[in-house]
């Protein structure tokens, strides 16, 4: 924890006066771009502002949100910061509350993926981006151990875990498939054998407090917090609009077979798998966007998921990137408008990657403001998720074969690459160290291990 969490609280702090719209905007503005260090970080930063310091919330309102948005698909950072900016200031404060979070992601990683594809041959970029990759590599492993870690309690749960690895590693079995089968093996089970399907995870109340909060524990649900089935039924009338009006524009301007179209349909689905966080969706964006549309290559994902991992915001923003590149590579706006295919591609896939985070909370929030219970993963999440932790190995797996041995299996094991991956992976596992200057320090290595190879003629 950090050094103000053992800070000594002020006996009897006055609360905090009424916030207004005009300062959260600042906040949220301000949050969309030191929001570093993926989910845990964000959650974090969220934590150490809105509850230690400002006081916005109370430790046991942020948690109850939390174990909420936790239970959704979808980035679990960015709809905590939506649903708080909700029931401080309505439906509109969650929304610039959400979309200021992703905003400045999207930009920076548009910038990022621009230079990427314009100048990626040039030999100082593809120095760094070689030191990168094994960074990846060992960052998807290290976020496979920490779940499993997590959520692999008993040998049931690691039996659908290994059960999960060798049906997308050697099956090539659909990730919507595997993630289906196991919510039904979690529901049968948890029928059968419920002690195997409860794991902790979750995020229990907490007696701490940091002083009295503007919302506090025992402050009054808002009007429009309340739940109705008339405000429900509203929303979600209003979200199958805000999906299907783009749906049919991009259809009516370019066709229903166009990449555009595809991209809006196959990230929605996306969106509604992101169980487990963004590395559990990750092998469906391979599968769909690699493997059946070829957007991009494998390599190519491999350093898309670099960039997201040192961008703000979640990483779940990968998807802007996969967009710009493929509508840059497919050329969708013609070969005289590659970078606004791209920017235009990149746009549509977060708006379809991030509409049902924004509906779950609006149309969902009300209900669990009004009920107040305690929210603990099902079975079938629970079952889910062990599965995810197959999926995420599986995809480590990926990423050390393309890197490790990038001319194929009988094209010679890049020994440089490899050195960097241990490096990396020491740093993660043993020293505990960030993603973001465990990256840094890869990339420079990389460089310096190309900058070598090329003067002894290794190039």
């Amino acid at each position: 924890m950090t050094a103000v969490l053992s800070a000594p609280v002020e006996a009897n702090p006055p609360a905090p006066a009424s916030v207004s719209f005009r300062e959260a905007l600042a906040f949220w503005f301000k949050l969309g771009f030191i929001s570093f260090g993926g989910p845990a970080g964000q959650i974090s930063i969220m934590h150490e502002e809105l509850v230690e310091r400002r006081r916005w919330i109370s430790e046991g309102r942020f948690l109850h949100a939390l174990n909420f948005c936790m239970v959704l698909p979808g980035p679990e950072a960015q709809q905590l910061a939506t649903y708080i900016g909700w029931l401080m200031h309505r439906t509109w404060g969650g929304i610039v509350a959400g979309v200021l979070f992703v905003l400045p992601s999207l930009l920076i990683l548009i910038a990022l993926a621009w230079v990427y594809i314009a100048f990626g041959d040039v030999p100082l970029v593809a120095g760094l981006f070689y030191g990168i990759k094994p960074a990846v590599t060992a960052i998807v492993l290290q976020a496979a151990h920490r779940i499993g870690s997590r959520a692999l309690k008993n040998n049931v749960l690691r039996g659908i875990a290994f059960i999960a690895f060798l049906a997308i590693f050697a099956a090539k079995v659909p990730f919507p498939l595997i993630v289906a089968l196991a919510a039904l093996v979690g529901y049968v089970g948890g029928k059968v054998r419920p002690e195997k399907f409860v794991t902790g995870g979750g995020h229990k109340a907490s007696d701490r407090s940091f002083g009295p909060a503007l919302i506090d524990d025992n402050t009054p649900t808002p009007a429009h917090a309340l739940f109705t089935w008339r405000r429900c039924a509203t929303v979600g009338a209003v979200g199958a609009l805000l999906w299907a009006m783009p749906m049919a524009a991009l259809a009516m301007a370019f066709g229903w077979e166009q990449t555009l179209v595809r991209m809006g349909v196959f990230f929605t689905k996306a969106a509604l798998l992101t169980f487990g966080g963004a590395y559990a969706v990750l092998p469906y964006v391979y599968q769909g966007a690699v493997e059946h549309y070829a957007w991009l290559t494998p390599v190519q994902m491999i350093d898309g998921l670099a960039l997201g991992e040192t961008t703000p915001g979640p990483l779940i923003m990968v998807v802007a990137f996969v967009g710009f590149v493929g509508g840059y590579a497919q050329a969708v706006l013609g070969p005289e408008s590659l970078f606004l295919a791209g920017a235009l591609a990149a746009t549509v896939v977060t708006w379809f990657t991030f509409l049902p985070s924004f509906l779950f909370i609006l149309a969902g929030g009300p209900l669990i403001e009004t009920t107040h219970n305690d929210l603990k993963f099902t079975a079938p999440l629970t079952a889910i998720t062990a599965a995810v932790v197959g999926v995420i190995l599986n995809l480590a797996v990926f990423f050390g074969y393309h890197v490790l041995w990038p001319a194929g299996l009988f094209g010679g094991f890049d020994i440089g690459a490899a050195v960097i991956a241990v490096l990396a992976a020491v740093a993660l596992f043993r020293f505990h160290r960030n993603v973001i200057p465990v990256i840094a320090g890869a990339a420079m290595l990389g460089l310096v291990w190309r900058s070598i190879a090329t003067a002894f003629g290794g190039g």
